[in-house]
Order: C-alpha cells, then structure tokens, then sequence
C-alpha cells in the first residue's frame, strides 16, 4: 500500500547504527525513555474507549477563520493554524508548512479518524507555493500521504528528522530536495531560514516495525525571530535544556491534546505543556494537537480548558487562535473562548 510509505534503505540503517540515539536497530529516547505496546495494556485501553465521554467530538462545527493564504506575509512571522498539528508560517515572501494534514483522516484507513465538522475547510489548492515543507515524524497524523502527494509539485524543499526522507522519495520527491536532520543539526535551506532539529520525547512508524526513522522538533530561525516547532513529545529535561541552549522563543507551537495517562512518556499533559513552554523559554505558547481528531478519550475542548489556569500559574502567556486565524509574534495574545461548547 502506497500510503504505508517505504523504510530507509539498508545503507541507511547502516548509517544510523553508528549514531548515539541509534541502538540495536532502532532510534531511542534521551535518558532511556520508552514506550511500546505492552506499556498500554489491551485492558485498560478497552476501558478508556468504553468509558469515553459524549463530548469527545463537538456537536457542532468547529469555529473557523476564512484567510487569503496566497496574500503577501507581513514583517513578522505570522501562523495560520488548520488544526491539530498543521499550520503555515509566512515571514515577507516565504512560506514554510508544518505537518499538513488535508485529507481528513489521520489513519490509513479510509474514513477512519475523521476530522471534526469545521475542521477540514482548507485544502492544498488554497496554499500559495511553499518554500519549505517541515516534518516532524512519519506518524499518520502528522505525515498524511494524500496531502503530501498532492502538494509535491508546490513543495521546493523539505526538512524532516532521519530516515523519514525515505517514505518521501517512494512517493516521487527528488533527494536532492530533501534535508534529513538528526537531533542537534542545522540546515539553511534558503536565505534568512535555519532550521535546527532537537530532541523530543516519542517514537516513529507507519507499520508494526517502528522507531525505524526519527522523531524531532524543530528551532525555526527566520531573521530576528525565533519559533519552536514542537511535533509530538512527553515531558523531560530535553525542554530546559533545548530552552538552554537555543532560547529564549518569541513563540512555541506545543502538542497539548490526545493524551491519557497510558501515554504519557511520549505525549503531554495539558498541565505539562504548560511546564514545558516555560522551561524553554517562550515569550507566547500557541497549543497545536487538538481541535481536529480523535485519538484519545478526553472531551475534545479539555486540552485548552486545562492548559489555560496551568499556564497563567506560571506566568506563561498562551494564544488561541482559531483555526484559519493569522496569529503574528508579539501580537497581543488570543484567548477569547470560542471552544467553550460541547
């Protein structure tokens, strides 16, 4: 099936197996973290889908923003979220998609994980031409093979995280096009843009052989400005120390939804999210990973309900958006509740 994508090839696998996150044949966490099935027994996950709540789709549309994607970007780099993990950066003349999924399925079945009523109202034709397209990792929520396929031709670069170049040249993107970055390295694949992979706490895989490619976020440097561009992680240490080192942020884009306390090593709580966006040193967080799909059994609005007191706890300010929305750095922060409906 064209959509499971291909794994690296052999040379590759040789290649990673020198490398210090790469033992006995798959990438690793930092500090030995792991997760894998049997740390989410068949048991407890039947429980939580049998006790999901009514809420865990909204009764009504999604709130959404209509916004002329192809208009020229300001001065500032400006996000345009279309829900879950997917937005476009626009700064002057350069666009730059993260994770797009347009589809609306997150699953390689057909139908199966369906995006929310609202949700879904931007597609592929509406994009202008991007620059660079960023991956985080081969997860199907986040690397959608219809979408990817139908935006080659508008796509004149890509940057993703090691062995997931490979699922792309299978589909028809030219290597040479292709910036494969392990943790801690950097590419410049225009003028004015670096962007940096670091560490984020998860796992990879579209079949049942996974973490054989690897996961990341990533430090966006666009002139003066600075952005964090999360993907999907547990809480760790590798927030401050990324904080550290890269930081201060003028603003990060954190997974904060489908989570459960069976996952947790690989994806935040709401309360966590909150924690992190402070540890690496963001001036404004703009939560990304919910609004869109179901993969968890919270209420689909109890991701922000919970991040918003976390975070004015500690002082963090949070922006959101709706989706379509443009939100530019150091534009006053959006919190107007229009997800307070079930």
């Amino acid at each position: 099936m064209k959509v499971l994508g291909k794994g690296p090839t052999a040379e590759e696998a040789r290649r990673f197996a020198a490398l210090p996150n790469h033992q006995s044949g798959k990438f690793q966490n930092l500090g030995g973290v792991k997760f894998g099935p049997g740390d989410a027994p068949v048991g407890k996950l039947l429980g939580g889908f049998l006790g999901r709540p009514k809420t865990i789709r909204p009764r009504r549309p999604v709130p959404s923003v209509t916004t002329d994607l192809r208009a020229p970007g300001p001065d500032r780099p400006t996000v345009i979220w279309f829900g879950h993990s997917s937005y476009l950066i626009k700064f002057q003349e350069i666009n730059i998609l993260v994770d797009p999924v347009f589809s609306g399925n997150a699953s390689p079945v057909p139908g199966s994980v369906r995006a929310f009523a609202g949700s879904n109202g931007y597609g592929v034709a509406d994009l202008p031409a991007i620059d660079v397209l960023v991956l985080t990792h081969d997860h199907y929520d986040h690397l959608d093979y219809a979408t990817v396929a139908a935006l080659r031709p508008r796509v004149a670069r890509v940057v993703t995280a090691l062995g997931v170049g490979a699922h792309l040249r299978h589909w028809g993107y030219d290597a040479a096009g292709i910036a494969e970055l392990n943790w801690h390295e950097t590419t410049r694949p225009l003028p004015g843009v670096q962007l940096t992979a670091v560490p984020a706490q998860h796992m990879s895989g579209r079949t049942f052989s996974p973490q054989n490619t690897l996961w990341a976020a990533f430090v966006l440097q666009l002139g003066p400005y600075r952005l964090y561009l999360g993907g999907d992680s547990g809480y760790g240490p590798h927030f401050k120390a990324t904080g550290a080192q890269y930081g201060p942020f003028d603003l990060a884009l954190l997974e904060n939804g489908q989570y459960n306390e069976l996952w947790r090593p690989i994806h935040t709580l709401p309360e966590e999210t909150a924690q992190a966006a402070h540890d690496l040193r963001a001036a404004t967080l703009l939560p990304v990973h919910w609004a869109k799909f179901v993969l968890a059994y919270h209420p689909w609005n109890e991701p922000v309900q919970r991040l918003l007191p976390a975070a004015a706890a500690l002082g963090q300010p949070v922006t959101v958006p709706r989706i379509g929305e443009p939100y530019a750095v150091g534009d006053p922060v959006r919190t107007e509740p229009w997800w307070e409906f079930e």
